[in-house]
């Protein structure tokens, strides 16, 4: 990816993960620019063929992401902000849409819309006693616009979703855990290395990640489908998972009773 002279978005890969770092210290903020940066890392992320998993975190140890930069926001035009909240709604989606996993690792505070990054992300993990999830946009008389109504409301139902919202109060990772906002919580002090090898399992050889980007697909567009319409998607997918190298793969290696070898194809 093409870097700019003042780097937002960290972009490096390593054993087919993609790994994007937040980089505006001290909250991790995004404003503009950042949403920008994010936008074309994801393009990149998703157009590369070695990559088959993409790790959304943090710089530094306190925050994941607080959200928008208020301050960036103070001001500006009611034009601006619409644009803004619209960029980052559609940002979110793209990352939401694209078809390889993509695990937020919420290194510290996830916040207004940084937890709505993270529940764009098809799983989420939080380091132990690392900080707080919440969306507090009530108390700037806003509400959370860039996804976390309908994903929150999505993924722990409506009348605890609303809760949360209306009071914007905050939870601990380990509240978070429990609500099933957060998938699992590693150790605080082996937490990179743990949300790395959490990841590599959905790498090949591992697993065949193009059946890994099909069950996002299947899901993430079926679930605002009518049954009959996401079982017909479904069917789509099952065929073109058929089609793949990595399907003769996992039937001969289950034939030969030996561990398959994925390639990704």
């Amino acid at each position: 990816m093409e870097q700019t002279a003042q780097s937002l978005v960290d972009y490096r890969t390593q054993e087919g993960i993609c790994i994007l770092e937040l980089n505006n210290p001290p909250a991790n903020a995004y404003s503009h620019d950042l949403l920008r940066q994010l936008d074309a890392a994801i393009l990149s992320a998703r157009f590369d063929e070695s990559v088959h998993v993409i790790v959304v975190r943090g710089k530094g140890e306190k925050f994941f992401c607080a959200g928008a930069d208020i301050k960036h926001l103070r001001g500006r035009s009611a034009q601006f902000r619409y644009n803004f909240g619209l960029h980052g709604n559609e940002t979110l989606c793209r990352l939401e849409q694209t078809p390889k996993l993509v695990i937020a690792a919420l290194n510290g505070h996830a916040l207004g819309g940084g937890l709505e990054m993270a529940l764009a992300c098809d799983i989420r993990v939080g380091k132990q006693d690392g900080g707080n999830l919440g969306l507090p946009e009530i108390n700037l008389g806003l509400f959370p616009g860039m996804g976390g109504t309908q994903r929150l409301s999505r993924l722990i139902g409506k009348g605890r979703a609303m809760e949360i919202m209306m009071t914007g109060r905050s939870l601990n990772f380990e509240e978070g855990l429990e609500l099933g906002i957060l998938n699992n919580i590693f150790g605080k002090e082996a937490f990179w290395e743990e949300t790395l090898a959490y990841a590599r399992q959905f790498v090949p050889p591992h697993k065949a990640s193009k059946a890994v980007g099909s069950i996002k697909r299947a899901v993430q567009s079926g679930i605002g489908m009518s049954l009959t319409d996401g079982l017909a998607l479904e069917r789509e997918l099952l065929q073109q998972a058929f089609e793949s190298e990595d399907a003769e793969e996992g039937i001969a290696a289950f034939v030969d009773k030996r561990m398959p070898a994925f390639k990704g194809e």
